[in-house]
């Protein structure tokens, strides 16, 4: 009883406030954890490191760009779309209204007190690129810097983790509100917002074809998608024609869990350095000689994507403090009679009994402990995203929060719309022969992690 308590209290301890977290300190220093030894120096120094790393975890999460303001604004010039004409860019410029519409958040803890008051009351025109660019100057949009030269016209512009993999909880109106970090963001059209850019000829003599290539491929990404293989092997399109996109997976109760990808190539901090280095374009060093196998990866391996290095680095030195933070980060608990309880008791029978869903999505982590690695063909489905992977295979998502990923579908494509095609893909594919009353409280359950 003794080891499962400290065990709680150290997860615990990881999402807890600093004020929190000094106060608990000190009170385990003076009576010890559970009637146990008092918390030594060496303790001490544990849970400040701890909560200085995760400070500056969430700090990087949220606000370091990495140096990719390189890419998004010297090379592709995106910035010069956000402002406009009207304020040294080209073209109208991007609204508030278009920003929200293409699934950008606003922060509203980084608002002023009289910006708050002039939002709720309808004073603040959202159709004015030059309130973009006063949030920008706020540091509000979530995942986006914006670089401001001595004059105060956009010179630049970065993005960071944040961007896909938080949201807003809408307190204010829809798409402003406080962060909700470690949540996929489903309303962002990546695609979309990359189209915006003047010039995305770099992309395409990355990639061996033509810019309207290129933005035709963006195009078809839609909300919630991103394509991170692209830029590894050239494939926009599925054979059967719908984008290769595939949904933003979250960031959340990612600790216990092996894998963080839907088709695995390798642990969180391998994919930090992955997105940070190719996806975001920031300046640091990559290795994965894997990418060196020209037909698999021929775009990476002509490109010498495999072995990626700048001076200075400005990402590894900050892998290991953002890997801490998102570990922490839980998976947010469904809300208030969102789920039939008496159904959800029932499923839970069904999950880990007729249905044999806990074979591979174990609990409490519902992923496997260890290699959570699946062929397509064990669990029924083309083999198209798997082969874009090293492994060949996909990963056994893990399910709490699944409730936050309704929006664009299931599976890492959303190629099931809802949970109950899910159900019923695989009482098909394993010959499971549910019952009605069986589904529907398996969904129930489902809803309820």
């Amino acid at each position: 009883m003794k080891r499962r308590f400290s065990a709680l209290l150290a997860t615990f301890i990881l999402v807890l406030p600093a004020a929190q977290l000094t106060s608990l300190a000190v009170e385990a220093r003076a009576t010890g954890v559970n009637g146990g030894p008092a918390v030594t120096k060496a303790d001490r120094q544990n849970l400040a490191h701890a909560q200085q790393a995760l400070n500056e975890g969430r700090r990087i999460f949220r606000y370091d760009t990495f140096g990719d303001e390189a890419f998004w604004g010297d090379t592709i010039k995106l910035h010069q779309a956000i402002a406009g004409s009207r304020f040294g860019g080209v073209g109208p410029g991007l609204t508030p209204k278009a920003a929200l519409g293409l699934g950008l958040k606003v922060d509203v803890d980084a608002l002023s007190p009289e910006l708050v008051g002039n939002l709720k009351k309808g004073l603040v025109d959202l159709n004015d690129p030059a309130t973009t660019l006063a949030l920008l100057k706020a540091n509000a949009v979530v995942g986006v810097t914006g670089f401001f030269n001595s004059s105060g016209e956009l010179r630049s512009v970065g993005v960071q983790c944040a961007l896909c993999h938080s949201t807003v909880d809408n307190s204010l109106a829809a798409g402003i509100g406080h962060r909700l970090d470690g949540w996929a963001n489903r309303d962002l059209n990546v695609g979309a917002i990359t189209n915006l850019a003047p010039d995305l000829s770099a992309v395409a003599i990355l990639l061996g074809v033509d810019e309207a290539t290129v933005r035709k491929v963006l195009a078809a990404w839609g909300p919630g998608k991103f394509d991170a293989e692209l830029i590894l092997d050239g494939k926009g399109f599925r054979p059967d024609g719908k984008s290769a996109a595939t949904l933003l997976p979250p960031a959340f109760g990612l600790a216990g869990v092996n894998l963080h990808t839907w088709t695995g190539w390798g642990s969180v901090t391998h994919w930090n350095a992955f997105v940070a280095n190719l996806e975001m374009h920031g300046k640091g060093t990559f290795y994965d000689p894997r990418l060196k196998d020209p037909a698999q990866f021929p775009i990476a391996a002509r490109n010498g994507i495999d072995n990626v290095r700048n001076t200075p680095d400005l990402i590894t030195a900050k892998l290991p403090a953002l890997h801490l933070y998102q570990l922490a980060l839980p998976a947010p608990r469904p809300p208030a009679n969102s789920f039939n309880r008496t159904a959800a008791l029932r499923g839970k029978q069904v999950f880990e009994n007729e249905a044999k869903c806990a074979s591979c999505h174990v609990p409490p982590l519902f992923t496997e402990p260890g290699w959570n690695m699946h062929t397509p063909q064990e669990i029924g489905i083309d083999d198209f995203q798997a082969n874009r992977a090293p492994d060949k295979r996909y990963r056994t998502a893990p399910l709490k929060g699944l409730w936050t990923h309704t929006k664009g579908g299931f599976y890492h494509d959303g190629r099931f719309a809802t949970l109950r095609e899910v159900v019923d893909h695989y009482d098909r594919h394993f010959g499971l022969k549910l019952g009605e009353p069986d589904k529907l409280a398996l969904i129930e359950y489902l809803k309820s992690l």
